[in-house]
């Protein structure tokens, strides 16, 4: 058995014809027994698991990390088990965040925006709600959308930018910016979309050009940014289908989900149903006097 600042850990060795989903099925009953908050599995190697059990509930009272120094990482929250939430970009480059109204979904895009401005990093904004959750930072944005035409014309710029960066890497003989040496190395770009569905709404036929402008534009940006340095973070109250196979396209290429309370299910099972569906029901189940409080998976 490991102390740790919450709890311990304790290391188990499994026997012929267990598996850990054993124990996680009766993850309740050792919290109960052991009378602590929570236990969870981890898994440590074939054949052993470790037991991590939390005497208090670490999210009761959370203490943010400071900044990170290292280049495209921040530390937005806390874990479950008292851990800091590292969002490191380069490992997992491109985001889904989902919630509800004072779910917490707008505070964690500024507490990343925050995080991010120090670094030498270029951050461009789609704020679709009339810019009235980014325009306090419009001396730090590179740049900034608040309509959709604005936002055409603003990812048409990225996908340019992206091809340009394919070409530099290409006379260089490089596969992504990082093999690049640094005085060639273009400045990583971080794209924040607050409220995406408005981006794919339409109220008449005259405007499905342009919708499908703008979801092919993001979706070029998403299968092509990682390699040339430009990272999405893709915000939304409300994201379905029913928006169109570009959201579900746009989907597939967001690795990183954070499902935040939200009114319907099909919000959850888009942020979490394709990477963890025992996940939905814990999201549905936020209550909403814990805004901040969301389901992370990536």
């Amino acid at each position: 058995m490991l102390p740790t600042p919450y709890g311990w850990r304790l290391r188990v060795k499994l026997l012929d014809g267990q598996v850990p989903e054993d124990y996680a099925k009766v993850a309740d009953r050792f919290a109960h027994s052991w009378r602590v908050h929570g236990v969870r599995v981890l898994e440590h190697k074939p054949g052993r698991i470790t037991l991590l059990a939390t005497r208090r509930d670490p999210l009761k009272v959370v203490t943010v990390p400071g900044g990170s120094a290292e280049l495209l990482v921040v530390r937005p929250g806390v874990l479950e088990n008292g851990e800091p939430w590292v969002m490191d970009f380069r490992t997992v480059p491109h985001w889904l965040i989902v919630g509800a109204t004072q779910s917490g979904k707008s505070n964690l895009a500024n507490a990343v925006i925050k995080a991010l401005a120090p670094q030498p990093v270029a951050i461009v904004g789609f704020d679709l709600k009339g810019g009235v959750e980014f325009t306090p930072y419009a001396s730090r944005l590179s740049a900034l959308a608040t309509t959709r035409k604005e936002s055409v014309d603003l990812l048409q710029e990225l996908v340019t930018e992206v091809e340009d960066r394919m070409a530099t890497c290409r006379a260089h003989g490089a596969r992504n910016i990082w093999k690049l040496a640094e005085s060639a190395r273009p400045v990583p770009i971080v794209v924040l979309v607050d409220e995406v569905a408005e981006l794919f709404l339409m109220a008449d036929k005259s405007e499905k050009d342009e919708v499908s402008k703008t979801g092919t534009a993001l979706l070029r940006v998403a299968q092509l940014g990682r390699a040339f340095g430009v990272f999405l973070i893709i915000c939304g109250q409300r994201v379905g289908s029913d928006l169109g196979p570009g959201v579900t396209a746009l989907r597939a290429q967001l690795t990183g989900r954070v499902c935040h309370r939200v009114n319907d299910p099909e919000t959850a099972n888009m942020a979490l149903g394709d990477l963890d569906p025992a996940a939905l029901d814990v999201a549905r189940s936020i209550a909403p006097e814990t805004p901040g409080v969301a389901v992370v998976a990536g």
